[in-house]
């Protein structure tokens, strides 16, 4: 790759390290954001929806190092997750593939990995042609959610040929409800990244969650609000997905791969690059470099799909790369721990952990820079 390649690797190795300081202060409990001046972390017993992240990211490191005491602690960590096979939530998806998917094949997370599949396919709704966001983490149980599609694509398309219908509906459903309308059918000519096609235009804004009303139907909600950084972010993580395996992208509507590629433009033309605002409406308030290391991992997935775009998106997930390390990844002379991303938002509407280090953010920052490096193959995570 040739806008981030050999200059990366020392943030690799920060980065990495970061893992393991994290690892000695959180012990048994999982991290979810540190304090961006001395790096101390906020944690939470069973992981939330972010618990897959720091499983994952005890993979990567494992995968990293080749230590055979690295990766028993990330097989005990993922086997904590467990409890959340039969929890009724759609972010199993991030909790359970992105916790399992680094292990390669450890044979422990890919017996998780089956059950949790088989799992989020019996939850699937066949009404409402989605799997229901669901009442685990609290509030309605019928939402449609874009946080809750990456992840929960994969993990359905290993559930046989059932799974990757589901998963397909369920990815399709959401980009009908999310973009507000159905993109144009056919694909069009080859652009640059960023170019809305001929023909089709991109909704003002697009709607990061909805909820189901047996009289009104689908509603959008409040929050998070139409400009929320990591939703466009998220569902171009999950087409993405979606488009480097063959069996998913000719899956679902006709010509599916050809709406998957237009849906792609569209939500790379309305990006901000190389880091967003956590709001669009507030472009003066903080930053989101969470949403920018998810975007840089769909571009790097995007990059594997062979066609005119390929060498562009590489390119770009390069720049966003090349963005964080030399800005918001923490030094060793910075007077923090090093290799911190720093600068991602929690909840810009709460004021909640609004420049903080997140672990998600850690996990994508750290397997886009683990797949540049050959640690991993960035198609089957």
């Amino acid at each position: 790759m040739s806008a981030a390649g050999s200059g990366l690797g020392p943030a690799l190795e920060a980065v990495m390290e970061r893992v393991a300081v994290t690892a000695e202060a959180v012990g048994p409990r999982f991290p979810l954001y540190a304090a961006p001046d001395d790096g101390r972390w906020t944690t939470t017993g069973r992981g939330s929806w972010t618990g897959g992240f720091w499983a994952g990211l005890l993979w990567l490191r494992a995968r990293y190092t080749g230590a055979e005491a690295d990766r028993r602690a990330a097989a005990a960590c993922t086997a904590r997750l467990e409890p959340w096979v039969a929890a009724d939530t759609a972010t199993r998806g991030l909790i359970l593939w992105y916790g399992t998917a680094p292990a390669g094949y450890d044979a422990g997370a890919a017996a998780l990995r089956t059950r949790a599949a088989r799992a989020v396919l019996a939850a699937h709704d066949r009404e409402l042609g989605l799997v229901p966001w669901g009442d685990a983490l609290g509030g309605p149980r019928l939402l449609a959610r874009v946080d809750g599609v990456p992840g929960t694509v994969p993990l359905l398309a290993g559930a046989g040929p059932q799974g990757v219908a589901a998963a397909a509906e369920h990815l399709h459903r959401h980009l009908d409800l999310c973009l507000g309308a159905n993109p144009a059918a056919k694909a069009p000519a080859a652009k640059a990244p960023g170019v809305p096609a001929p023909g089709v235009q991109a909704p003002a804004v697009l709607t990061p969650a909805l909820r189901f009303d047996a009289g009104t139907g689908w509603q959008p909600c409040a929050d998070p609000p139409p400009g929320w950084s990591r939703g466009r972010a998220w569902l171009l993580l999950a087409v993405a997905d979606a488009l480097v395996r063959p069996e998913l992208a000719a899956a679902g509507p006709a010509r599916a791969a050809d709406r998957l590629d237009t849906v792609t433009e569209l939500l790379l033309a309305q990006g901000a690059f190389p880091v967003p605002a956590a709001d669009d409406a507030r472009p003066d308030g903080p930053l989101d470099t969470s949403a920018a290391a998810i975007t840089a991992v769909a571009l790097l997935k995007l990059a594997r799909v062979p066609g005119p775009r390929a060498a562009q998106c590489a390119d770009r997930a390069g720049a966003i790369l090349d963005r964080l390390v030399a800005r918001h990844v923490s030094g060793p002379d910075s007077g923090r721990p090093p290799g911190m991303l720093l600068d991602g938002c929690y909840d810009a509407g709460k004021s909640l952990a609004v420049r903080h280090e997140l672990v998600w953010g850690d996990f994508f920052l750290a397997l886009a820079l683990a797949a540049l490096h050959g640690v991993v193959d960035i198609t089957r995570i």
